[in-house]
């Protein structure tokens, strides 16, 4: 297996790891969602320490929009395109990020190479299609099992997905954590000039505004206050009508949308689909506490002392803001981009010597 050369001893990860990665994922740039924040914070880690990692993503070949979720592009790749990549990468290991046409090519060639892979489970995949199609998520989990089930190890953000997946047969479950930018989302991040004259308690939810993300839920509210919600997405422009009286402020990233989050009283996460949620750990860099479900995502993440959660919303808003935005902000700062990337390397899985061989 090829060494590490040139990484600073105190970011080195213990050997045996593999310096070349190949990652396939039908989620990448343009794109900006949780699992593309993800892949990015991480790829850019991997490559400072050192390592060379590929990405196989859609922007490599024809693509068509994702029903029902246009920024999504779905790659058209030509029958073996990704195995021909595959093989002429000779990776020291193979992750399969996402369960779309290009992770199922991957799988393709991986099983018919007999090339070990890793896959993750991103999102709840199953509870998600089954709210775009209005069938019942058990037809989507033998999809699940189906792909993910050759794995030689799974990742999975939390405890609660990892109990979940238990549930459904998936047992080489492996820890992949989530991280924050902790020097762009601090409490002294500037807050919005919008935010001057609003009625408090300002809440704020940050996110994808579409359907999937239950913000009904949120915006239906009776707490009193301010409903600001931060994101685009389809459902954006019916909500704006049906809500006249919440404040739509549309995208914003570093820093404005690190003011966005300290200057919030209160974040809601009302998704029940996550199977993290990364706004969740930003607003709590900030310094503001969390509202949400109980649901997986937010049980593993929120506590009594840095929000609350209850499914009557409108009880853990108020619940939430008796919270101290100084333990907010010590919670926040325990999530780092840096050790989840030491947890996403232990679990790669590299290809036998006699297989890198054979390449």
């Amino acid at each position: 297996m090829s060494r590490m050369s040139g990484v600073p001893a105190e970011e080195a990860i213990a050997d045996p790891f593999p310096t070349r990665l190949a990652i396939v994922t039908d989620a990448w740039l343009p794109q900006m969602n949780g699992v593309v924040r993800t892949l990015t914070a991480t790829v850019a880690i991997l490559r400072r320490w050192g390592h060379d990692v590929t990405i196989i993503s859609p922007e490599q070949f024809r693509s068509i929009p994702c029903p029902t979720y246009p920024e999504i592009r779905l790659a058209i790749a030509l029958p073996g395109a990704v195995s021909l990549r595959l093989a002429s990468l000779a990776p020291d290991a193979v992750h399969i990020a996402t369960e779309g046409p290009l992770g199922l090519a991957a799988r393709r060639y991986c099983l018919a190479a007999r090339v070990p892979f890793t896959t993750a489970y991103h999102t709840q995949f199953p509870d998600y299609v089954a709210r775009r199609t209005h069938l019942p998520p058990s037809w989507f989990w033998r999809y699940i099992r189906w792909f993910h089930g050759p794995a030689e190890r799974i990742m999975v953000a939390t405890e609660s997905i990892r109990g979940e997946l238990r549930g459904q047969g998936l047992n080489r479950l492996h820890h992949w954590g989530r991280g924050v930018d902790l020097d762009c989302f601090t409490p002294d991040a500037p807050v919005p000039p919008e935010f001057a004259d609003l009625r408090r308690p300002i809440q704020l939810y940050v996110g994808r505004v579409s359907v999937e993300k239950n913000l009904e839920a949120f915006l239906c509210g009776k707490y009193p206050g301010t409903r600001v919600v931060v994101g685009d997405g389809p459902a954006r422009a019916a909500l704006e009508r049906k809500f006249p009286e919440a404040l739509f402020l549309g995208k914003r990233s570093g820093r404005e949308l690190a003011g966005c989050y300290a200057g919030a009283d209160v974040f809601v996460f009302p998704s029940r689909t996550d199977t993290f949620g990364l706004v969740m750990i930003e607003a709590l860099a900030c310094g503001t506490p969390v509202a949400a479900f109980p649901v997986p995502g937010p049980v593993d993440i929120v506590d009594e002392r840095v929000g609350a959660l209850s499914e009557d919303l409108d009880r853990a808003i108020a619940a939430a803001l008796f919270s101290r935005r100084s333990d907010c902000t010590a919670r926040g700062r325990e999530f780092t981009w840096e050790e989840a990337t030491r947890q996403f390397a232990a679990g790669l899985v590299p290809l036998a010597e006699e297989l890198q061989v054979a390449a």
